[in-house]
């Protein structure tokens, strides 16, 4: 009992806190993994997991995204930027490349140079708000950017920040629109994995709710503190951890 709550408070920490921040969750869960042997971690859970940080976000910006009145193109930008991951993600999990890439090389990899990438982006000058330049094309093109996020150890937050960076957004508006195209994210994954869970003969239990909630809260803390983190500071810190992740995971391969 205990040592099931233990499992489901560290997958939701993992997911609650490194699906919002521009480091890879992929990458945490393979050091995890390596430290403790989780018992939990099925199908159901993974659904509970993403559900949790799907209440997370739409609770947080519920203002931003059901005020049509105020932002009455925003859901259109939302999904708009969102069809490129949506097409490229079916096509590889369909072809089965996406179970190819799940390897520790390429996360580990990955992690690093998308974590060195963030630091260019982040040098760049930030020239666009939100309000009036996130376009159709900035959001297109920042979709675009989001289908590398295929990639495990790429970080989806992490590499939508970079392309708002790079477009010329600062980093408060490139980490809201993040957080906006987060959602279909989200909500793809929930629903590949549901479609997975009808193969197997899952039960439902007690730690899916409690992983809903942990998640939920993780993920609420998560994004008031990384908004209000990058009012005072840059992305630096996340490359630095980024690197750091990197030489940990070459350990575990190479080691």
């Amino acid at each position: 009992m205990i040592s099931d709550f233990f499992e489901i408070f560290l997958l939701s920490i993992i997911q609650g806190i490194f699906e919002f921040l521009p480091i890879s969750s992929q990458a945490h869960l393979i050091v995890a993994s390596n430290i403790y042997a989780f018992k939990n971690q099925s199908l159901l859970i993974d659904i509970s997991l993403h559900l949790g940080s799907l209440l997370a976000i739409l609770y947080y910006f519920k203002e931003d995204i059901f005020d049509f009145n105020k932002n009455n193109n925003l859901f259109y930008k939302i999904i708009i930027g969102s069809i490129p991951l949506v097409l490229f993600g079916y096509l590889l999990y369909s072809t089965g490349i996406i179970y190819q890439l799940r390897n520790i090389k390429v996360i580990a990899w990955a992690t690093l140079f998308f974590g060195i990438l963030i630091y260019i982006a982040d040098k760049n000058k930030f020239l666009k708000k939100i309000d009036i330049d996130f376009n159709f094309k900035s959001v297109l093109i920042i979709g675009f950017f989001q289908v590398l996020a295929l990639i495990p150890g790429v970080s989806r937050s992490g590499i939508t920040i970079t392309a708002g960076r790079i477009l010329g957004f600062d980093r408060i508006d490139s980490t809201k629109i993040s957080f906006y195209l987060s959602i279909p994210a989200l909500i793809g994954a929930s629903l590949l994995s549901i479609k997975d869970l009808f193969k197997e003969n899952i039960e439902f239990n007690f730690l899916v709710l409690i992983g809903i909630f942990l998640s939920f809260l993780f993920s609420l803390i998560t994004i008031k503190f990384f908004l209000k983190f990058l009012k005072k500071f840059s992305l630096n810190v996340f490359v630095v951890y980024r690197i750091f992740l990197a030489l940990i995971l070459f350990y575990i391969i190479y080691y």
